[in-house]
This record gives structure tokens, C-alpha cells and sequence, in this order.
């Protein structure tokens, strides 16, 4: 037998092809006679196509023009409710819609054509925000604006007020954030009248491109080939995004009867693509007088942008981890995503629950203000312990100890006693320090009955040679997947980690497992490579070719004597639910997750009241994720989320106007460097979890959750004044401080 591999920190699978080199990316293939494409985009909000116009002095005969009218399928980029058109037709909803695509054999070419196409609208009213699309004055989608609503309803919230000590109300908000991969979409296409047409691409969804394609293009699922080229981060970014560009791509290469590569530059990506969703939360809270939680209103709203795309999951997500890792007896969340004149928002890491976690962190303290109980008091009185329910009345089965984790993550920042050092030092200087505090927790896998309806599959394979290939449509794309998958493997066939590898992602040879999102691929795809490698060991002892003990030499000739017997070696495994896993998708109530990771974080930070600027100074993550499968790559996807949070909290703002993105480069859109991050002290909690593999549950998202509300109550904390969104930029806090500094003047003077 070997040593155990999960646990351990082994090399990434293909990390010696990055760091050589050698690894191939979209861009960096070629094919003969390839063209190079561009597209044609919208410059109004909203509006209708009047005329399209190609000056007759440019040479648009070497070109290849795609529109509309070249759709052999349906003009839709097909996800969930299919209305966003993959090429505008006549009306235009956002800036940076698609309306003609071309392709030519020089690609430094492309750009002076498209400067070229002269379009003529008729402009009609546009709205750009949650309170514009609120009013109605203008419909811009359905009969109100609203692409979906969620209401989680748990006791009697209308009766809590009359017995409450306290009444808390507030209001907050987030923008949007980009997700900033360091590859920019990009994908090849070619296509044939015999063979259909085939993909590759830098993605996270093959089989969503795949779906898309056949919808796009009229042409069954065999004539479809999605494949997955290394891909340079996504964060969400390249979910649903790359059915879009490879649709265009595929339009081109069919009409060019030549491979065609799409690539965007960063700042078209920065312009065109989804980002977060902006949200505004609004809360009502009761509190008795022993400052313990009665029940809560909750208001909660998207900005989904100028189509549906992913916002009913986005806000899904976010209405469920709305009322946090606290006991509510009553609590009553009213949700909706609303349509904008901008281009659609979609899925970032946190999907939803980064939005409702910071109101939710931030109003938390707040109402320990309000009542006189320090934030970490406050929130002690009210965590969830095991045998208690959530907001969806989910009872927490996992034997979670939230007060542990709570004082541990205290201990580990010194945050009791930093609390009264800066109290103490903080009126006498020009730099103030703060510390707060955030506890928050993450469902691992597809909301309610997403798993059952996805009904992933997974394979695992063993060659003649005794090799084994994990066979699954869940992508690398820096986040580790390859590793983990093939640790469970080997773990679980008793052989070296340098004996598995992962099958190609192509939809023509690997079934699929489902979307790479949501925090399901070690949990979910990861616990169905175990049970489809122990059937692979199963088949082999059924056939009499396998004892106790197993090593790795009875193994490789157990396979051979298999394949050459009976033919290929394969075992599948089919997702089934955990027992106790009940959802209600019309009361939205039950279980909603398998199993959520659950954190405290705590922020240090110091505010210069000259500069109005503010440094993370320290930053302790404390979480329970189920067993930790390879140390190095976990502790590194929390010091990414914390870094994307510290981004999403102080520096990363989009600048609309009129619905466009401004600041859409690397130069003007601001995110934090090496410079800006504080040390990360990561810790985990380990409780494994049954029903994950070897007892590990997700952990991709967890990290985005916190660092945002931990690091504006620290920031609280110094100034001694509250805010209520972010980014929180030098400017807001200056706007803040000179308002007090005129509040406290104008009591002197009076």
C-alpha cells in the first residue's frame, strides 16, 4: 500500500507544466488557416437598431460579417431563462451588447474595422440602479423589472416587535467588483458541415458551453465538442460568460469555413463581461434585553444588470446565508433581483452571499452598539449550536462548536486586549486602530435540490498498464481541482499520487459532473471519484483478480489481466443525496445545503485621519471546512479570498456611466498588491464530514464571505463612526469624519 496522499501537501498536478511553460493556453494555439474574430458592440444603454451602416471606402470584402440573420439556431445564449440574444437583433439593453461580428487573417486589422461600423439608434430611456429599476418608470424587462423573488419565512416575525428591549433598522450596500482572472476570455472554434462544431476554450462549464452551442446552432448533442484549454483563473468570471463568446466564435467559423480564435483584450473583458452584483440590504432587527435575537425583517436586492443570466442563483444563495450562523426564532427575507441598463452581472466567488453577509456583519454590530454589548458578546449569545435551525429551519446536525471557534480566533488575534490598547491610544493619535470582527458560514454544493437535478456522474478508469485517469467535467483553473481529485484516487486505490491523472476535459470523453461552482467539487465530484474508484476495486475482486492485502504491483496486474479479458476497466458513480436532505422549493424551507463551513475572521486595521486611508495591518481566518485534503492548496484559497475580500472592501470600485464601465483597465480600476495585504494567519478547525470525501467539505468560497464586513467594522472601531457601504474608498471615509467634525463643531458653538 502507499503512504496516505490525502492530507498532504504533493505537488499540483500541473503546476512543473506552468511554471516551465509548457502548459497551453487558448492563445497560445494556432491553427492553419485560422482568422482572428472581434466584436461589434453597442455604445447606448438602451435602445433600437435604426441602421447598420459599412462606409464603402474600407475593404470589408476581406472580412468575414456575421449578424443576426446568421443564426442558424435560436438567437439566445441558452442558461436558465434564455433572454439574453446572442447578437442583437433590433433592441438594445445594455452598452457593449453584441451586434456584428467580424474575423480576418490579420488580427492587428480587426480593430479598425470594428472603429469602422457605423450603427444609427433610436435611444430610449435607460435606468442604472436598484432604485431606478424600483420605480418603474421605465420597464425594461418583464412587466416590473424583477427577474425573480425568494421569501424565507421562519416563526411569527410579526409579533416579535411588541416584546422587544430594542429595535435596530439599517441600511447597506456593495458594488459591483470585476473578477480580475489573469487570462482574459478566450476561446477557437472551427465547424463543419459532417462533424458539427468544436470548442476550445478557457472555462469553468464545458457542458454549458455545450448546451448553449446546441440551442445557438441548431445541431444535436454528438455534434457539439466542448474542450477545456488551461485556464488562467475565473472566480465565477468564466461560468456562463464563455457560452457566449464561443457562440460568437462558432458563428464566425461557420460562416468563414475556417478555424476562427476569439480573444479579448483586458480592457474589452473589463467592459463586456459579468461582475458582481451590486445589493442593497435592509434591516429590522429585535433584540431583548438580555441581548439575545428575536426576530428580524429582511429586505434584500440584486442589481442583475440587462438579463436574467445567473441572478435567480446569485440571489438564491444570497437569501439563504442572509440571516448568517445565528439562531433566529423569527426572521422573515424578502428578495429579488432587479433588471438595469447595464451589461448582465453573474457569478463571482461567494455568489450572492458576500452581499448579504456584509449587511448582515456590519447590522450585527450595530445592534451590539445599540444595546450596550461588546460586537463579540453580541454575537456569542446568538450562534447557532448544534440541534438549532437556520433561517430556512435547516437543523445543524454537523457537530459544529461556533462559541469554540469564536474564542479560538479571539485568542489567535489578541483581540480583548487590543480592544482597550487602541481605546486608550486612539484620541491622541493621527493614525487610528481598530479591530472587528466577522462570523459568517458558506453552504457547500447546489442549493436545495440542485445537486438531484444536476445527477452528476463521474468515472474513473484503469488502462492495461495499471494507470488510472479520473474521468470528470470539473476544470483546473488554479484552484486545485486536478490534485485533490487524483489524492482521492490514489488514496482510495491504495497507489502512488503519480499514478492517477485527470482525463482531458473534452464532452466527448468525460461524463458530466456537474459545473466547477458553488464549492461542490471536493465535497460533491470529490466523493464520487472515491465511490467510483471503489467500484473500480470492486470489479477487480468480483473477477477474482484482487486479495487483501492490495499494493501497487497486484493492482497493475490485476488491470492488465482484466483489460485483456474483458475490454476497458471503468467504473462510474452517479450523485445520490445525504439521508435528511429535504428541500421545499416552493416554501423555500429545509435543508439547503449538505453541509456548510462555518468561520470567525478578525481584522486589524488603521485609519490615517490626514490621508483618510486605511491598511490591514493583521488578519486572523479561523474555519471549519471538514478535513483539510492537501494543507498548502487550502490555506492558499483562503489568503485568495481574503485578498479578494480586502479588494472588495477598500479598493475595488466600477465606475458606471450610463451604464458603462468607465475605468475598465488595469490602470484606473484599483485592486490591492502584495503591498496592500497584511499577513494572512490561516487556521482550520477539522471536523470531518461523512458524507464528503475522507470527510472534506468546500471551501472555495468561504473566504470571500468575511474579510469585507471584519475589516469596515474595524475600521469603525477607530473612527468611532459607522458605515454602511463598499467599496469604502479614502473619500468616503473623508466625507464621514468632516461631517462628524462639523456635528461636534456645531455643539460647541451651540
Amino acid at each position: 500500500m502507499s503512504q496516505r496522499v490525502v492530507g498532504v501537501s504533493v505537488p499540483r498536478k500541473e503546476g512543473a507544466a506552468k511554471v516551465t511553460g509548457t502548459a497551453k493556453y487558448v492563445d497560445d494555439m494556432v491553427f492553419p488557416g485560422m482568422l482572428y474574430g472581434a466584436t461589434v458592440r453597442s455604445t447606448i444603454a438602451r435602445g433600437k437598431i435604426l441602421d447598420i451602416h459599412l462606409p464603402d471606402d474600407f475593404p470589408w470584402h476581406e472580412f468575414v460579417i456575421v449578424s443576426a440573420r446568421d443564426i442558424p439556431g435560436r438567437n439566445i445564449v441558452s442558461l436558465i431563462l434564455d433572454d439574453q440574444p446572442c447578437l442583437a437583433d433590433r433592441a438594445i439593453n445594455h452598452s457593449e451588447e453584441p451586434i456584428l461580428l467580424l474575423a480576418h487573417p490579420d488580427r492587428h486589422l480587426l480593430s479598425t474595422a470594428v472603429a469602422a461600423v457605423q450603427i444609427t439608434y433610436d435611444c430610449l430611456p435607460s435606468i442604472h440602479s436598484i432604485e431606478e429599476s424600483e420605480l418603474r418608470q421605465e420597464i425594461i424587462w418583464g412587466t416590473d423589472n424583477t427577474f425573480k423573488t425568494y421569501t424565507i419565512d421562519k416563526g411569527n416575525v410579526d409579533e416579535v416587535w411588541k416584546d422587544a428591549a430594542w429595535i435596530v433598522e439599517g441600511e447597506y450596500s456593495t458594488g459591483a467588483q470585476e473578477q480580475l482572472y489573469i487570462e482574459n476570455n478566450g476561446v477557437i472554434a472551427q465547424y463543419s458541415e459532417a462533424e458539427g462544431c468544436t470548442v476550445w476554450g478557457s472555462m469553468q462549464c464545458p457542458f454549458y458551453v455545450h448546451k448553449a452551442l446546441m440551442a445557438l446552432m441548431g445541431l444535436p448533442e454528438d455534434k457539439v465538442r466542448v474542450i477545456q484549454t488551461e485556464t488562467g483563473g475565473a472566480f465565477g468570471g468564466k461560468e456562463e460568460y464563455p457560452s457566449m463568446i464561443a457562440g460568437h466564435a462558432v458563428l464566425l467559423a461557420k460562416k468563414a469555413g475556417h478555424p476562427v480564435k476569439l480573444i479579448y483584450d483586458r480592457m474589452e473583458d473589463m467592459a463586456a463581461t459579468t461582475k458582481r452584483h451590486p445589493s442593497r440590504t435592509r434591516h429590522r432587527t429585535a433584540v431583548d434585553k438580555d441581548g439575545k435575537l428575536l426576530g428580524s425583517e429582511i429586505d434584500f436586492v440584486i442589481d442583475g444588470g440587462a438579463y436574467a443570466t445567473l441572478s435567480s442563483v446569485v440571489l438564491s444563495r444570497g437569501t439563504i446565508h442572509a440571516g448568517g450562523p445565528y439562531c433566529w426564532p423569527s426572521i422573515r427575507i424578502h428578495a429579488k433581483a432587479v433588471a438595469t441598463n447595464t451589461p448582465p452581472h453573474g457569478a463571482f466567488r461567494g455568489f450572492g452571499a458576500p452581499q448579504s453577509l456584509f449587511a448582515l456583519e456590519r447590522h450585527m454590530d450595530r445592534v451590539a452598539r445599540t444595546i450596550g454589548l461588546p460586537p463579540d458578546e453580541f454575537r456569542r449569545r446568538n450562534l447557532l449550536k448544534q440541534g438549532e435551525t437556520t433561517a430556512t429551519q435547516q437543523e445543524i446536525r454537523e457537530p459544529i462548536d461556533l462559541q469554540h471557534l469564536l474564542d479560538r480566533a479571539l485568542k489567535l488575534s489578541d483581540y480583548h486586549s487590543k480592544v482597550k490598547i487602541f481605546a486608550e491610544k486612539n484620541p491622541k493619535e493621527r493614525k487610528k486602530k481598530g479591530i472587528g470582527i466577522a462570523a459568517f458560514m458558506h453552504g457547500a454544493g447546489f442549493t436545495g435540490s440542485g445537486e438531484r437535478y444536476l445527477n452528476a456522474l463521474v468515472g474513473v478508469e484503469a488502462t492495461v498498464q495499471g494507470d488510472v485517469r479520473v474521468m470528470v467535467s470539473s476544470t483546473e483553473f488554479g484552484q486545485g481541482t486536478n490534485t485533490i481529485l487524483c489524492q482521492i484516487a490514489a488514496e482510495t486505490l491504495g497507489l502512488e499520487y503519480s499514478d492517477v491523472q485527470m482525463a482531458p476535459i473534452d464532452t466527448t470523453s468525460v461524463p458530466n459532473s456537474g459545473p466547477t461552482v458553488a464549492s461542490r467539487t471536493a465535497m460533491i465530484v470529490g466523493k464520487l471519484v472515491q465511490s467510483a474508484a471503489l467500484g473500480l476495486l470492486q470489479t477487480l475482486t468480483a473477477a477474482g483478480l484482487l486479495g487483501e492485502p492490495v499494493d501497487r504491483d497486484v493492482f497493475r496486474e490485476a488491470c492488465r489481466i482484466y483489460v485483456q479479458q474483458f475490454g476497458a476497466l471503468k467504473s462510474y458513480s452517479r450523485y445520490q443525496a445525504p439521508p435528511n436532505i429535504f428541500w421545499d422549493d416552493t416554501k423555500y424551507q429545509g435543508e439547503a445545503y449538505p453541509a456548510f463551513g462555518w468561520a470567525i475572521y478578525v481584522a486589524e486595521v488603521t485609519v490615517d485621519t490626514a490621508t483618510y486611508s486605511v491598511t490591514v495591518d493583521d488578519f486572523v481566518a479561523l474555519q471549519e471546512v471538514g478535513k483539510v485534503l492537501h494543507p498548502i492548496l487550502a490555506a492558499g484559497q483562503i489568503e485568495g479570498g481574503v485578498a479578494q475580500g480586502i479588494g472588495y472592501a477598500l479598493y475595488e470600485k466600477v465606475v458606471w456611466k450610463q451604464g458603462r464601465m468607465v475605468n475598465n483597465q488595469m490602470t484606473n480600476y484599483i485592486m490591492p498588491t502584495s503591498q496592500d495585504i497584511p499577513p494572512i494567519r490561516v487556521y482550520f478547525e477539522e471536523i470531518p464530514y461523512p458524507y464528503g470525501p475522507y470527510g472534506a467539505k468546500g471551501i472555495g468560497e468561504l473566504p470571500m464571505d468575511g474579510p469585507a464586513p471584519a475589516i469596515v467594522n474595524a475600521i469603525v472601531n477607530a473612527t468611532g463612526r459607522d458605515f454602511y457601504s463598499i467599496p469604502l474608498l479614502p473619500e468616503d471615509i473623508f466625507a464621514t469624519l468632516t461631517e462628524a467634525r462639523h456635528e461636534i463643531a456645531e455643539e460647541v458653538l451651540a
